[in-house]
């Protein structure tokens, strides 16, 4: 079986020559099903997928093993699975699905490697008023807190 440590040290090595691009996950199955998801702030264009696919072929040898390898973008709409997707969406709406509660929606204000603060809005009872009301609030989750974040596309 061909290690996934081996192709995304190959995905790294080509990605070293590429400003901005960065390596998102790497799976190779049992069968040796091989999926790159590389990312990029402005998106990924199918000639960078076709050449980074060339440059892994030309690292392994099909004669010792077969392989079926595919490379692509990590999917629009998809969770995050690396820090700089959340670094790259900062300032943009998000979805957020925490371990313990119910989905929540707002902005993402920062990431860094312990976590992440998202702005959302929360109903609180406000001194003076009869009705809660929906007040911006800022809550700091550590990734493991949470089942997932991912980008919300808006169409308007």
């Amino acid at each position: 079986m061909i290690e996934s440590k081996l192709v995304a040290g190959l995905a790294q090595q080509w990605l070293e020559s590429k400003e901005n691009y960065f390596l998102v996950d790497v799976n190779v199955s049992r069968d040796n099903r091989i999926v790159v998801e590389i990312d990029h702030p402005e998106g990924v264009w199918i000639d960078d997928c076709v050449e980074l696919s060339r440059f892994i072929e030309s690292n392994l040898d099909r004669e010792v093993e077969d392989y079926e390898l595919e490379v692509g973008s990590a999917g629009i709409g998809q969770p995050f699975k690396v820090l700089q997707q959340y670094v790259n969406h900062i300032g943009q709406n998000v979805e957020v699905l925490p371990r313990t509660g119910a989905k929540l929606k707002g902005v993402l204000l920062d990431a860094d490697a312990d976590g992440f603060v998202l702005k959302t809005q929360q109903k609180m009872n406000v001194e003076g008023k009869k009705r809660p009301v929906l007040t911006d609030v800022e809550l700091r989750f550590k990734y493991d807190e949470i089942n997932y974040t991912k980008y919300l596309i808006s169409l308007k």
